[in-house]
């Protein structure tokens, strides 16, 4: 039985006597390291320079590789903590109290998620947990032939409904959204053509055997899938399902969502498929740091929408129906509350570049700078190394300088720098202005390509 465990609120008779059977030690024992790998429990507390530019990106398209080139590294006084969840059970479940461990039925055990942790400004306790029950990792080979594959976007301004209709849009959305499992554990996907192609989150698929995974599709169906490529980076992956006929969603523009909009989460959570929660956009263009390979991941879409461990893939959608985001994480307070309606998702707009890229078999390329931030307390982001021969070393910064401002966007600490990189495209030229000794200076640095 995995040590890790997603925590969330529940019953209590049944989760203490479940945990306690299965682990020999009470339910509320050692409540406040319930969601933390015994691994880093020892090491929690050390400083630790994290890279903030997703870690282990691929060398080519579908085929993930270690990576040395980061394109910012942030460095944290904090060790990262990564709650779990065995996801996908087919009941009966032990439901734990708040504060303590989920665990699985004895049987058909599967590993918990890697998870994230925020670290912006003033919300150093609240966990991210990635949304499905998949870990591990796995080469998966890029099938696709190279081509001039490209996903369609409606421009359809979504309507301000009330909730009475909501019911239309769900309908509409869930034929498009499936079930994945893999070796480990399971996640959703949301269907790009009608011959098989669906985008899931990477953390999904990563796992799995031989890069062949089980999609279950709307109507109960069950098919085989093959990873045809992954982008850790973003978290993203493509599948290529043995199906035909299938109900493609719809993609929206990203782009033309408003914080406060209504949107919808459709996926598994907990195994459960075809579960729709409604919400609102929160905020837009968040970064969270994601996973022990310190993967960050920004402009993300912050929602209120209940996302679960399970939705990882699942459409977030507006309501003309229009898939506007990939949820792929959570968040969830230090003692292990659950969802505390703090999700995000990847906006369409990433997720279609990058889909299309994997699947006409290209390399998904990422812009590198090349230093090690941290947030100053006046503002904008230190530099505390910066990587040789890097675009960062070209330009002239030096460790010390405060970055302000990058490209037209003002850098107010080093989630504002993660985003700003990594927005940019390999190769761009931007005006990046500093204060160095006390004195405002500018410099032009070329992008880079993370390695």
């Amino acid at each position: 039985m995995p040590a890790e465990a997603y925590a969330a609120s529940a019953s209590d008779d049944a989760a203490r006597a479940y945990q306690q059977a299965t682990t020999g030690s009470p339910a509320g024992a050692n409540e406040r390291t319930a969601w933390q790998r015994p691994e880093e429990a020892a090491v929690s507390g050390s400083a630790t320079a994290t890279p903030v530019g997703a870690a282990g990106g691929p060398g080519a398209a579908g085929t993930p590789s270690g990576g040395d080139g980061e394109p910012v590294t942030r460095i944290q006084s904090e060790q990262p903590v990564y709650p779990g969840y065995v996801a996908g059970q087919a009941g009966p479940y032990a439901v734990p109290p708040t504060g303590q461990a989920w665990t699985p039925p004895a049987s058909n055990p599967k590993k918990v998620p890697t998870a994230v942790k925020f670290v912006a400004g003033g919300v150093a306790a609240v966990l991210l947990a990635l949304c499905s029950g998949v870990t591990g990792a796995v080469l998966a080979t890029a099938i696709a032939d190279k081509g001039s594959f490209s996903l369609p976007v409606s421009t359809d301004t979504a309507p301000i409904v009330d909730r009475s209709t909501l019911s239309g849009v769900a309908a509409k959305t869930q034929p498009s959204v499936v079930n994945i499992a893999s070796g480990q554990g399971e996640g959703s996907g949301v269907i790009l053509t009608e011959d098989g192609y669906i985008l899931t989150n990477n953390h999904v698929v990563e796992s799995a055997s031989g890069g062949t995974v089980t999609v279950t599709l709307s109507n109960g169906k069950k098919v085989k899938a093959k990873v045809v490529g992954t982008d850790p980076r973003t978290d993203l992956a493509v599948i290529k399902a043995d199906a035909t006929g299938l109900t493609k969603a719809t993609l929206g523009d990203s782009n033309r969502v408003a914080v406060g909009d209504t949107v919808l989460a459709i996926g598994s959570p907990l195994g459960l498929q075809g579960s729709v929660t409604s919400g609102i956009i929160s905020a837009k263009d968040r970064t969270i740091q994601a996973g022990q390979t310190s993967t960050s991941l920004s402009g993300l879409l912050q929602t209120d929408a209940p996302i679960n461990p399970g939705n990882s893939g699942g459409a977030l959608v507006n309501t003309n129906g229009d898939v506007i985001g990939i949820n792929t994480a959570i968040a969830t307070s230090g003692n292990g509350e659950g969802n505390i309606g703090v999700g995000f998702a990847i906006p369409s707009n990433k997720a279609k570049q990058v889909a299309e890229q994997l699947i006409n078999g290209q390399k998904v390329s990422h812009p590198f700078l090349g230093v090690s931030v941290t947030a100053e307390e006046t503002g904008g982001a230190k530099i505390g190394t910066i990587s040789p021969n890097s675009p960062a070393a070209a330009a002239g910064l030096k460790e010390g300088d405060v970055i302000t401002k990058f490209g037209d966007r003002v850098v107010n600490d080093s989630d504002d720098l993660v985003s700003a990189v990594q927005s940019g495209t390999v190769g761009q030229k931007v005006t990046v202005e500093f204060s160095r000794n006390g004195e405002t200076q500018t410099a032009t640095v070329t992008l880079g390509e993370a390695s």
